[in-house]
């Protein structure tokens, strides 16, 4: 069990524990960047940790002195949040799974791995982004293992950064079309949710399928955080209870 620690903010403990997933950003400055943006800024005096639960990027992949200028407003954004001594937690989804240390060194956002289990307001929480976990995803499953061989990404690091990106663009729509096509197949999640619930887990919170749901199981919790794609969404856990909200101009909805 891993537990953030509060050194850096001592009152973290006590504040809510956000949890977002799949914006999706592309590589030009649009209305879903700032609106992100403005988000993050609404929620600094407010949260006490944030987890980013994978493809906050549609693309993200680091060349030493190059990262997509588009995500520069919500980057800034994350940096106002560490700097004000609040904990963001990065765990890496199909579309942002390159990632390296820019973001730790220059953001101050930790990376955790695949999957992450923490405590919060008393909660065992398992953190994961979900995907690979459809039962009829064998496909993609051998696709993964191709995409994280380390002499793949080598190659990969060669191409001009121009092309790289191109190929990404092309790529990342496949991939979301793949992932809608398969909205309706939950089962794979639901029962990935209760075996970890049955270990003794209070919630399992996940991303990638795009759909917003929070849904009893067991003696636990499922929690689906949605994305920022159609529903600009996100999960809470304050004084040890969990919901969902949705974020529009100005405020939640």
């Amino acid at each position: 069990m891993i537990e953030p620690s509060n050194k850096s903010n001592p009152s973290s403990k006590d504040k809510p524990v956000y949890f977002i997933s799949d914006a999706h950003l592309l590589f030009d400055v649009n209305a879903k960047e700032e609106l992100l943006a403005e988000f993050l800024d609404s929620i600094k005096h407010l949260v006490g940790y944030l987890y980013i639960i994978g493809d906050l990027f549609d693309f993200w992949f680091e060349y030493k002195q190059a990262i997509p200028a588009a995500y520069l407003g919500v980057l800034s954004a994350l940096r106002n949040l560490t700097d004000a001594g609040i904990q963001v937690i990065y765990l890496p989804g199909n579309h942002d799974f390159w990632l390296g240390d820019y973001l730790t060194r220059q953001v101050g956002v930790q990376i955790a791995g695949d999957s992450l289990d923490i405590e919060h307001q008393g909660k065992k929480i398992h953190v994961v982004h979900g995907d690979g976990l459809a039962y009829d995803d064998l496909g993609y499953r051998i696709m993964k293992r191709i995409f994280r061989f380390k002499p793949n990404i080598w190659l990969y690091r060669l191409l001009p950064a121009d092309l790289a990106y191109w190929l990404a663009r092309r790529t990342s729509a496949v991939s979301r079309e793949y992932t809608s096509a398969k909205q309706s197949d939950l089962k794979g999640y639901y029962d990935y949710a209760t075996k970890k619930i049955k270990a003794g887990c209070d919630a399992v919170i996940m991303g990638h399928t795009h759909m917003p749901e929070i849904k009893s199981l067991d003696h636990g919790i499922y929690i689906n955080t949605g994305d920022w794609i159609s529903h600009n969404s996100y999960a809470i856990l304050q004084n040890g209870e969990f919901r969902l909200e949705y974020y529009k101009n100005g405020g939640k909805s």
